[in-house]
């Protein structure tokens, strides 16, 4: 008897063992980003020992990991009933409850957790901390709270030092965030998520160069931990972005690495969705369409893929596609529409409405498009971005209407990164709108040209042709006075920056326009000033015939 229950013993230690070999096993899993193995992982485990609480938390950490937040519920509602440390599903109950807003919820399943702790237990207090960073709607002040608990049991545990980078990090507080991570580095080098994270440090402070430097140092221990090439990647990307003459390379750079973040983690469906989002940022379009029709042939009816489809068939040219791949997916109430579903959509609606030949728009194609783009600038103002590019190439086709429609949205957002340039495409596209012959003058636009105008020069004052376009706009609008001034400030600043400026020839004859437009102002209410001008102007062009002919008039 005695032997049996020794052999009992033993069994049930070495059970315990291989359980928290398991949950190591699957706690690396996550860290490493390899979500769908930890989710075999974690599964197996609720399966053979369903007693085991933590087991069920954290395969519900993966759901939420992979927003699929119902069976993330689902799970840690499972989680409750174990026998072991259930009380960590609390944790997780309230982590949704902050995604749904639910504040007072979440405290309630936090402490229902915590006050099953036993006095030297930190763990929860680091999962409560971390379910507030990792919320929709993340609290970093909350989350450092939280931490300063799990220091009174345990400051030097690394994972407690990793987590209070984490949250000082996302309090934008780097020196902090920088401390932390070195020392949970320093009291654990297996802990490479912390060194990583030295690296995204620089990266957020645009050191491109040094940031790579600090991952290649990674590299050369742990050349395959996923995460690092996911922040490569992420890092090459913002580098493209941000040095002109080097985006080819660094973006070819960038997806190399995420190519090589997905063959180190996993082809779930979810993490080709992640790698699709990736390339929609790098703008490789052929690559996601690609990706997309792989992912179909995973799961034909989930709803995301069509959005990709629809982003990627914009891109090449297949308007139906993507209308209506994105109008079927806009119009179904349980999909989570962003912007830029609207965005593309009405962009793939404009394409299709132009002619051929780019010479015409269908107006009610046109007009469909706009009311998608405003949609989504309703959404996520900073969608504006991408239409400034859309009005220039419309300009450039002398749509001009369609082009001012186009850059007027555009230009409601001021901090938007091609303000400027929109502010003056959306004043010539009025201005040449409006100038062609026999045609009405539209004064309310004109107006608009004339603020847009005035946005390019207070961001710009030495952009010299600007002012004559304004005094060209001001023109039309019947104002003297006003194309007066701005011809003035034209003169002023070409004269402001010497000889070798006014001896060019384009300047010059942008002087003789100035001095022949301001004496033709000035000529319905000052003719000494009339004369005064048109001599400017045979100063310079001596056989200039329309101001010999308006002198004559005018003696």
């Amino acid at each position: 008897m005695n032997k049996f229950r020794i052999l009992g013993v033993a069994f049930l230690a070495g059970m315990t063992v291989s359980f928290a070999q398991n949950i190591d096993q699957a706690k690396k899993e996550i860290d490493a980003e390899k979500y769908q193995a930890a989710k075999v992982t974690l599964k197996s485990i609720v399966k053979s020992d369903p007693s085991q609480g933590k087991a069920f938390f954290l395969l519900g950490n993966v759901y939420l990991y992979q927003n699929v937040a119902d069976s993330a519920q689902m799970t840690y509602k499972s989680g409750l009933s174990a026998k072991n440390d259930a009380h960590f599903n609390y944790i997780g109950l309230g982590q949704l409850d902050l995604d749904n807003g639910k504040a007072s919820a979440a405290k309630a399943n936090f402490d229902s957790a915590i006050k099953e702790m036993k006095r030297k237990d930190f763990e929860e207090y680091v999962y409560v901390a971390r379910a507030y960073m990792n919320s929709t709607k993340p609290d970093y002040k909350q989350a450092l709270s939280t931490l300063e608990l799990a220091k009174e049991k345990n400051g030097q545990e690394p994972q407690v030092l990793l987590a209070f980078g984490d949250a000082y990090y996302g309090d934008k507080n780097q020196n902090e965030a920088y401390s932390n991570y070195r020392n949970a580095f320093q009291a654990d080098n297996s802990l490479i998520r912390a060194k990583v994270q030295l690296g995204v440090l620089l990266k957020g402070a645009k050191a491109y160069t040094e940031a790579v430097k600090a991952y290649s140092d990674v590299m050369a221990t742990n050349p395959n931990y996923g995460p690092l090439h996911r922040e490569l990647a992420e890092t090459y990307y913002l580098w493209a972005l941000n040095v002109p003459g080097r985006q080819d390379q660094y973006l070819k750079e960038a997806l190399g690495h995420y190519e090589k973040y997905m063959s180190l983690t996993d082809y779930s469906l979810d993490s080709r969705m992640r790698h699709a989002d990736f390339l929609i940022l790098a703008k490789d379009y052929k690559a996601l369409e690609i990706e997309a029709n792989k992912m179909k042939e995973i799961d034909q009816v989930n709803p995301r893929i069509y959005r990709y489809l629809g982003y990627s068939a914009y891109q090449n040219n297949n308007v139906d596609l993507a209308i209506k791949s994105l109008t079927d997916y806009i119009a179904n109430p349980s999909n989570k529409v962003i912007s830029l579903d609207h965005m593309y959509l009405g962009l793939a609606q404009i394409k299709k409405g132009t002619s051929a030949d780019g010479t015409s728009v269908d107006p009610v194609l046109f007009e469909k498009g706009l009311a998608s783009i405003r949609k989504a600038v309703e959404i996520e103002k900073s969608v504006t971005n991408e239409l400034g590019e859309v009005g220039k190439n419309l300009y450039e086709q002398k749509l001009y209407k369609e082009a001012a429609a186009i850059l007027e949205i555009a230009t409601s957002n001021n901090e938007s990164s091609g303000f400027l340039y929109d502010n003056y495409y959306l004043g010539n596209a009025i201005y040449f709108d409006n100038a062609q012959p026999g045609v009405v003058k539209d004064t309310v636009a004109l107006r608009k040209a004339d603020i847009a105008y005035g946005n390019v020069i207070t961001a710009s004052p030495d952009t010299q042709d600007v002012y004559l376009s304004r005094a060209r706009t001001n023109s039309l609008l019947g104002d003297d006075q006003a194309m007066i001034k701005y011809y003035q400030q034209y003169i002023d600043l070409v004269t402001k920056k010497g000889p070798e400026e006014l001896a060019k020839p384009a300047v010059k004859a942008k002087l003789i326009e100035c001095y022949n437009s301001m004496a033709a102002g000035y000529a319905n209410f000052d003719k000494a000033k009339a004369k005064e001008f048109f001599a400017k102007t045979l100063a310079l062009d001596p056989t200039n015939v329309y101001a010999t002919q308006s002198l004559n008039l005018l003696k």
